[in-house]
C-alpha cells in the first residue's frame, strides 16, 4: 500500500470533508485534496488476537517459486510481473498458495509471523487479481468495489479466512496498518502499479522481517518514483500524502522519515532545498509486455 485517482472509502467521508478541507486550505506543505480521500487506518478488532509464544511458521515456498519465475526487473529499478507469461502451471500454484494462506490459522501466530502472513497475501491477491483481468492498463481500471468514490478491486471482499470475508483494504488499512503501526510496511506492499513501491522479488518472513522492511524502504526512497529533484523542488511519492499520518505528525516529520532511508547524495540534496514541494504517482500497470 496507490494520478489523480486514490484508493477510496466511503464511511464517514461526507462527516469529514468540510473540516478537513479547511485544514488543509490553511495548512502549508505538500498537503493536497486526494489526502482526504486516503483511507483511515481503522482497526478490525477481530484481528488483534496473536500468541506471542506461538512457534508455529508459515510456508511461503510456493510464492517465492511463482516470484523467481514471472518478477523482472524494470529500467527504473521498479519490478515488473509478466502478467502475459504466466503459465497454468504457475496460475495454479498462486491458487493454491493464497488457498493455503486462508487455511491458515493466523490469530494463533506470533506478531512478525503475522505481518509476513499478511503483507504476502496481499500481494499475491493483487497479482491474482490483475490476471483475472488482464490486460489492463491499470490496476484502477478493474473495476469491483461499489460505492461513490469507487475505483479499481480494493474494496471487493476476495477471500474467506477464519469465517471473515476480507478485501485488500481490509488488510492493509483495518490490520496491518492499525496493528503495526509502522510507516514502512508502505514500502512493501505492492498495488501493481508502476508508482508502487516495487513487488519484492522474495516472500517476506519473520525471521528477515525488521531488515527487509528498511531494504524496501532505502529502494524506494532512492528510485525516482520515491523523490526525484529537478529545477531546485522536491517531488516525492504522493503514498507520503495520501497516508502522511504515519510517516510523522506534519509534513517536517515526513521529511525527516525519507531522509533517514536517503543515500548521502539524496539527503545532501534535500537537506539542501529544505521541503517537499510536490507529490506524483505513476498507476501503470507494473506489466513486464
Amino acid at each position: 500500500m496507490r494520478s489523480s485517482v486514490l484508493k477510496p472509502r466511503v464511511g464517514r467521508f461526507a462527516a469529514r470533508f468540510v473540516t478537513s478541507i479547511l485544514v488543509l486550505l490553511a495548512c502549508a506543505g505538500f498537503a493536497t485534496f486526494e489526502r482526504l480521500l486516503a483511507p483511515d487506518a481503522e482497526l478490525w478488532e477481530r484481528w488483534s488476537a496473536h500468541d506471542a509464544a506461538s512457534t508455529l511458521s508459515i510456508d511461503h515456498g510456493d510464492w517465492d517459486g511463482f516470484l523467481s519465475r514471472n518478477l523482472v526487473p524494470g529500467p527504473d529499478g521498479a519490478t515488473r510481473v509478466r502478467y502475459a507469461k504466466v503459465t497454468a502451471a504457475d496460475r495454479s500454484l498462486l491458487d493454491g498458495y493464497v488457498k493455503s494462506l486462508t487455511a491458515t490459522p493466523i490469530s494463533r501466530c506470533a506478531r512478525d509471523e503475522q505481518l509476513a502472513y499478511w503483507i504476502n497475501l496481499y500481494n499475491a491477491l493483487t497479482v491474482r487479481v490483475v490476471l483475472d483481468h488482464y490486460p489492463v492498463v491499470s490496476i484502477r481500471d478493474i473495476k469491483l468495489s461499489s460505492g461513490l468514490f469507487a475505483v479499481g478491486p480494493w474494496d471487493q471482499k476476495l477471500v474467506e479466512i477464519e469465517g471473515e470475508e476480507v478485501s485488500l483494504n481490509d488488510i492493509e488499512h483495518r490490520i496491518i496498518r492499525p496493528i503495526w503501526r509502522d510507516a514502512r510496511v508502505h514500502y512493501a506492499l505492492n498495488c501493481a502499479s508502476i508508482g508502487c513501491p516495487s513487488l519484492a522479488p522474495k516472500a517476506f518472513i519473520a525471521e528477515t522481517l525488521d531488515a527487509r522492511l528498511n531494504e524496501a524502504a532505502t529502494a524506494f526512497v532512492n528510485s525516482p518514483h520515491g523523490v526525484q529533484i529537478a529545477a531546485g523542488q522536491i517531488t516525492v511519492s504522493r503514498i507520503y500524502d495520501w497516508f502522511n499520518e504515519d510517516f510523522g505528525t506534519n509534513d517536517a516529520a515526513v521529511f525527516e522519515h525519507i531522509l533517514k532511508f536517503a543515500s548521502p547524495e539524496l539527503r545532501a540534496a534535500m537537506l539542501a532545498i529544505g521541503k517537499i514541494n510536490n507529490v506524483a504517482y505513476d498507476w501503470t500497470l507494473n506489466d513486464a509486455s
